[in-house]
């Protein structure tokens, strides 16, 4: 099998990362890492025997596939840019700053007819593929994302954390949302650094988000109230728990009180592995396969339409 040359665009943590990950999958040759610092791309290439480059002309025509981890601002132009040359690309997320953007993006894919996938890299979280399974009589869901400041990320928490979750619940409410409420706190940038959101889709399902890039543990969890169960699921430990009643009553004999039992049921995870991994893999199959990816460009364009409507919601 010919190794598939690919690009890293962007040589800052995420690109470090997906190149990290990209040079241990097999049939996979990272073969340029392009950053406009040369000190970062040299590093960077460094590290998986790839070629750096400053210049993203100088690999088109060279590559096979790419990995767009550069700024969220770049993303449109690095991403017309290859998807005009014919290089599959995986898009980190946001897919861009503006819906219009996005949608620019996917019509060129389409246009070029390659694999344009977006790079929500919870959807391939162990946890997350499990839901596969239990979509369906989803009544609420709860999804909270909360961490600890940092003054790396250059936008709002609605853009950096909650869209993860936004692409999440888009996948399992399956309705389309219409109604939106939300509230936002600023308190150590310029940018949203708590944000509540509520969200009503027209099939009757509703779901309750946070994110808060200001607190002082890292939370990633999601709840699933459905019509016979409830899910939990903790994103940092990859595991799911499904609670489901059996009997419950009020008992008075010695004074008020409540007694439930019940089934708690905690599902083998078929998937377990690195989310980034999985997701590296996963496009690089629907690269041989000219497959459509689990995480689409127009499901990039969902999420943010949504992160749209929240940051106008909360007054952004």
């Amino acid at each position: 099998m010919t190794a598939l040359k690919l690009a890293i665009v962007g040589a800052g943590v995420m690109g470090t990362n997906h190149a990290r990950v990209a040079r241990s999958i097999p049939g996979v040759e990272v073969a340029y890492v392009v950053d406009p610092d040369r000190t970062r791309a040299e590093r960077a290439a460094a590290n998986c025997g790839a070629a750096p480059a400053t210049d993203l002309a100088d690999v088109l025509g060279k590559v096979d596939a790419a990995v767009v981890a550069s700024p969220s601002s770049l993303h449109e132009e690095h991403g017309l840019a290859l998807l005009g040359a014919g290089v599959h690309v995986l898009m980190e997320k946001p897919i861009a700053t503006t819906v219009d953007e996005a949608k620019r993006l996917v019509d060129a894919a389409a246009a070029a007819d390659v694999v344009f996938q977006v790079g929500h890299v919870e959807r391939f979280n162990p946890a997350v593929l499990e839901l596969d399974r239990l979509q369906g009589d989803v009544v609420h869901i709860d999804a909270a994302r909360i961490g600890p400041y940092s003054n790396r990320v250059e936008v709002g928490v609605v853009l950096d954390l909650m869209i993860h979750d936004l692409d999440i619940v888009l996948s399992v409410a399956g309705g389309e949302p219409v109604d939106v409420f939300a509230t936002a706190r600023r308190t150590r940038s310029e940018t949203e650094d708590l944000v509540s959101a509520l969200i009503e889709f027209d099939n009757g399902t509703s779901a309750s988000l946070t994110a808060s890039r200001i607190g002082q543990t890292k939370i990633r969890t999601l709840a699933l109230t459905r019509e016979k169960d409830f899910v939990s699921v903790d994103l940092l430990r990859q595991d799911v728990t499904i609670h489901r009643v059996d009997h419950s009553e009020y008992l008075s004999d010695e004074g008020t009180r409540y007694r439930q039992t019940g089934v708690v049921e905690l599902p083998f995870l078929e998937n377990r592995g690195e989310p980034l991994y999985l997701e590296l893999s996963h496009f690089v199959d629907c690269v041989r396969s000219g497959s459509t990816p689990r995480v689409s460009g127009r499901d990039g364009v969902r999420a943010l339409e949504l992160a749209m409507r929240v940051r106008a919601a909360a007054g952004l």
